[in-house]
């Protein structure tokens, strides 16, 4: 198929009114005022076209608890939602800690996926660390990473052997931060509310105790280590100091921790892991992610069944979903309140975490496969939850009104949305 987007903004360093024009997959050319009979044409006066979303921590569910999430309904959300790339997490059941496992998974990719999906591997067996670390020599061309998301590893020496094994191999190791031996059964963070309301509550150390720990073990084997959803400030500050010394080291945060705080907290559509913190922790992670301290924004999409999630405080599962609102919630409240640049959050959202998974995905260029997202930056809409393709209608901005929807996305050249329509 050969396309031309006239007449659109393309977000790269800079912003440039220019065409594109798009053959088999490829960009072929960009410039002034392409003609091509040839070609379809997608009139883009008006809105800005950008690298495609990359989500580099979210959950897809299946297999296992596709009541919650399928590999169609989750892949057409990102799609909704402007990402061309989503990299799932291993804990679904059977846990993707095997070759076989993962190739079996990739299977039903191809015929049900509408995006790139490119799994996480597990680090260890069954996510248990009574067992051993997975084959990662045997995974690491098939996977972005090795992570054991939703379970912190506890142990320091298995860490330590994890990513020694990581750095021989040149892969990178994403951890979940969390020491459980400093929850005390805690759900919410620590605070007025969590008093107010009796929710048994946790601190900021079980998240930073376990970043310090790792950023050590990271320097003494040299490994490549990223920081999934980061939330406190003094997780940021050791992050900080890594990087500062030139360590391997990055992380990332979610639209949830940089727009909501613990006293935002209602019901169990705020109850995720880790939990809202304090408003000091929510402008240190702003302040992060404007100086480059925090690397990239994703989702942490987590679907739930809504007989799950409405269980009450203490027994409701973590988690909210994200790939149909992420964007236009950091579009609305840190780019058009001018705390940040259109051309940030593209960094935050597509170059940035590319470069971190090492995927040949970057800003728009001749030659390059045409995965990108189109955005109307000029139209209010309402967040909507009934409207989610998702099946996960689990959130805390449902009737939030934001500016910044995709209106169009294409991956390797084919439009796979298109305006609340699908052609996947």
């Amino acid at each position: 198929m050969r396309y031309l987007l006239k007449g659109g903004e393309i977000v790269g360093k800079t912003i440039l009114q220019k065409d594109i024009l798009i053959e088999e997959g490829t960009i072929v050319k960009i410039d002034n005022d392409i003609n091509d009979e040839r070609a379809t044409v997608i009139d883009c006066e008006g809105y800005h076209i950008a690298p495609g979303f990359v989500d580099m921590h979210m959950h897809l569910r299946e297999p296992g608890f596709e009541h919650k999430e399928t590999i169609k309904t989750g892949t057409l959300a990102a799609a909704r939602g402007g990402y061309t790339t989503i990299c799932p997490m291993p804990n679904t059941n059977p846990v993707m800690d095997s070759l076989e496992k993962i190739e079996a998974f990739m299977k039903k990719v191809e015929t049900d996926a509408c995006v790139n999906v490119i799994p996480y591997a597990s680090i260890t067996k069954d996510l248990k660390e009574s067992q051993e670390l997975v084959d990662m020599q045997a995974l690491n061309k098939t996977v972005v990473g090795f992570t054991n998301d939703g379970v912190g590893v506890q142990k320091a020496s298995l860490m330590y052997q994890a990513m020694q094994k990581a750095n021989q191999i040149e892969a990178m190791i994403a951890a979940h931060c969390e020491d459980e031996s400093l929850l005390f059964g805690g759900y919410v963070h620590q605070g007025l509310k969590s008093r107010q309301q009796g929710w048994e509550s946790m601190t900021a150390l079980p998240e930073s105790i376990q970043v310090a720990r790792d950023v050590l073990i990271s320097e003494e084997t040299d490994a490549r280590y990223h920081v999934c959803h980061i939330s406190t400030k003094e997780a940021i500050r050791i992050i900080r100091d890594a990087k500062q010394r030139g360590l391997k080291v990055t992380c990332e945060v979610t639209p949830h921790h940089l727009l909501l705080v613990n006293r935002d907290v209602e019901d169990e559509n705020y109850k995720m892991n880790p939990p809202l913190r304090n408003m000091d922790d929510k402008y240190a992670l702003i302040q992060a992610l404007l100086d480059g301290t925090i690397d990239c924004i994703a989702t942490d999409h987590a679907p739930h069944a809504e007989d799950e999630k409405s269980q009450g405080m203490k027994e409701a599962p973590f988690g909210i979903v994200g790939l149909e609102t992420a964007f236009p919630l950091i579009y609305t409240n840190l780019v058009r309140t001018n705390m940040a640049t259109l051309e940030q959050a593209i960094q935050w959202f597509s170059i940035n975490p590319a470069k971190i998974l090492n995927l040949n995905l970057s800003y728009l260029v001749e030659g390059r496969k045409a995965d990108l997202t189109i955005l109307d930056l000029k139209h209010k809409r309402l967040i909507d939850k009934n409207s989610f393709y998702s099946k996960g209608k689990n959130t805390p901005f449902d009737g939030w009104e934001a500016y910044g929807f995709p209106v169009l996305t294409m991956v390797k050249g084919k439009v796979v949305y298109h305006d609340q329509t699908f052609e996947c």
